[in-house]
């Protein structure tokens, strides 16, 4: 069966080589122009007419099997139910495909994962029975950013029915086409002003308007809590987010990037920088894209002040998988590209990917273990933003700067022609701040439920006392607490300034043991350590110790205070010493207080932390 169409069917022209995007727009004549496809067009800065070898992918609007994006004229994307009707009819066709629910949504849809096998597996056990590596390919996290959705049916259909069912000879293909069911139904031509396309889209946030790729550390959501449930069912190798970029013009139309060789799996970062990243992008380059590390500049006004290295933290997708060493690659697609141009980058970068994670197994498997038991004696839980030692050649667009009388301000204005902007700065987060040593355990109390439901949902492994157990551990305490003035992903967070101390305690039966000792130890340092942005501490989860339940009168404190300073003439040294501060001096309440915070009705674990750590 022939699927792909000529490049003179709907007046195709084919680049003939891997050109860059200049060389295109000279070899075609095409001047930038204000494209005319989309709603918002006509506010986005010029658009580049782009063609190239990957649109030899494209199957004719009239075949069979062409895909919804393909039959109405590579400007839309299909519903849930169109996208899923079309899936269940290729499934229907090959024993290669099979359709798994990993959980339904809040408002009750089933988020579908397609497994693709050559054996045709419908469970986890069966798949890893094969011993191939899986690649784990999430769509429309952003359920505006859909590029992979469609990108990943077109694959599909021409595995099973085209010529590349070879992919599957050694890998595993998990495509997950929509992962943010629900803000993917709530769809309109203006949900996202900055992107060119699909003409309609999806919304950023879920139905209770949480960003789901802000969720994998503190797990709020339900949708996130199915999807790490089925990394620890399925067990990828490669976990692959796809999402289209905000932000400047730039003549990359595919970008994408992982955590940094200082993160937590410097073995899987050589992979992907010295193995990975050459295959995909020399794949990308072939086909006439231009691919690229991701973008993102420190002044959007001012290109020449340099780019950004991102170090993501674990609630983001490339940052979690670089803390529980499951290597991940965040594509962030050029947003003002065209909807074709940015499937079909997609499609060629998914198509490289199997291929390269079938030929490499045994390096990227070697690289993951090598990670997973590293267990360093000291763990990074801050970075601080450093200049990197080579600078980015990077492949701009050129633009003024224009007065606005709108805004008042200057605004940039891009003119649509390619730039070479040589040597920028390139500033990263790799310098390391707030370290920690490794504990040998933490100690949860059994009454912290919600935090024990998050370590069990990101499959960290926990024992129990089953007994009182006397154990020397290390305290934090807090001083200082800092709120966050307004809601943040429903979440009121927190900080504090940290001390501790040892202490020798007897833990009570039903106290959680975690042990840092296993391949999801460093995951579990970054969500209990309170000084990890991350943490469940700085999420929130504890902040019920900030709160003051019991309180003494003064007509009590008043004579207890009396009896103390008779009692202990070194707590009467340090009163007047307190005295010689007048702003203490002057506050009465402030007096008594410094009172019954030394007696022994005030509550000792007052600013405390439950969590407890062992050495």
């Amino acid at each position: 069966m022939r699927l792909t169409r000529k490049a003179a069917v709907a007046g195709l022209v084919i680049a003939t080589s891997a050109t860059s995007l200049c060389t295109i727009a000279a070899d075609h004549n095409n001047a930038p122009q204000r494209a005319t496809t989309f709603v918002n067009d006509a506010i986005l800065p010029p658009a580049i007419e782009w063609h190239g070898n990957s649109e030899s992918l494209l199957a004719a609007p009239d075949s069979q099997w062409a895909t919804p994006f393909e039959q109405h004229g590579l400007k839309t994307s299909p519903s849930y139910d169109e996208t899923f009707a079309w899936l269940d009819k290729l499934i229907a066709h090959s024993n290669m495909l099979k359709k798994v629910s990993i959980g339904k949504s809040p408002q009750g849809r089933d988020i579908w994962m397609i497994v693709a096998s050559k054996e045709g597996a419908d469970n986890a056990a069966t798949l890893l029975k094969n011993n191939k590596p899986s690649v784990l390919v999430q769509a429309g996290i952003h359920s505006g950013e859909i590029d992979g959705k469609d990108a990943g049916m077109m694959l599909l259909r021409d595995i099973v029915l085209g010529d590349k069912s070879a992919l599957l000879n050694n890998a595993n293909l998990l495509f997950v086409p929509i992962f943010s069911v629900d803000a993917h139904e709530r769809s309109s031509q203006f949900n996202r002003v900055n992107q060119r396309g699909p003409l309609n889209m999806g919304w950023r946030t879920t139905a209770k308007n949480l960003n789901l790729n802000r969720d994998y550390a503190k797990t709020d959501t339900l949708e996130m809590q199915h999807m790490l449930r089925a990394i620890n069912i399925w067990r990828p190798d490669l976990y692959i987010d796809v999402h289209v970029t905000d932000g400047i013009d730039y003549q990359y139309d595919v970008t994408f990037g992982y955590n940094l060789a200082q993160g937590l799996s410097p073995s899987s970062y050589q992979w992907l920088e010295n193995n990975y990243r050459p295959a995909i992008e020399s794949a990308l380059e072939q086909q006439g894209h231009i691919p690229g590390p991701l973008v993102f500049a420190l002044d959007n006004t001012d290109i020449t002040k340099g780019m950004s290295l991102w170090n993501a933290g674990p609630r983001f997708s490339n940052g979690y998988g670089d803390v529980r060493h499951l290597p991940t690659i965040l594509i962030e697609n050029h947003s003002l590209k065209p909807f074709k141009q940015r499937v079909l980058g997609t499609y060629v970068m998914l198509e490289a990917t199997l291929k390269t994670v079938g030929s490499q197994a045994t390096k990227l498997k070697t690289a993951i273990e090598q990670d997973k038991y590293r267990y360093s004696p000291m763990v990074t839980l801050t970075w601080t933003p450093e200049q990197q030692s080579q600078g980015w050649d990077f492949k701009g667009i050129d633009y003024t700067l224009e007065p606005s009388p709108i805004s008042g301000n200057d605004i940039v204005r891009w003119n649509g022609q390619p730039k070479l902007y040589k040597n920028l700065p390139l500033i990263g987060g790799t310098k390391a701040n707030v370290k920690v040593n490794r504990p040998n355990a933490y100690f949860v109390p059994p009454q912290w439920q919600a935090v024990l439901q998050r370590l069990n949902i990101h499959g960290v492994r926990m024992t129990t006392l089953t007994k009182p157990t006397t154990q020397q551990v290390q305290q934090y305490q807090f001083a200082a607490p800092k709120f966050a003035s307004a809601d943040y992903e429903g979440r009121q967070r927190v900080t504090a300034t940290v001390s501790s101390h040892q202490m020798t305690t007897t833990l009570p039966a039903g106290t959680v043991r975690i042990d840092t000792n296993q391949p999801l130890g460093d995951l579990a340092i970054l969500l209990l350590e309170p000084q990890s942005p991350d943490s469940f501490f700085q999420w929130g989860f504890f902040n019920p110790i900030f709160t003051r339940t019991e309180y003494i009168e003064n007509y009590a404190v008043e004579p207890l205070a009396a009896q103390m300073l008779a009692q202990d003439p070194t707590l009467q040294a340090e009163f007047n010493a307190a005295l010689t501060d007048s702003e203490f001096a002057a506050d009465p309440k402030a007096r008594l207080r410094w009172f019954y915070e030394r007696s022994p009705y005030f509550d000792d674990q007052y600013l405390k932390y439950p969590v407890l750590r062992s050495h």
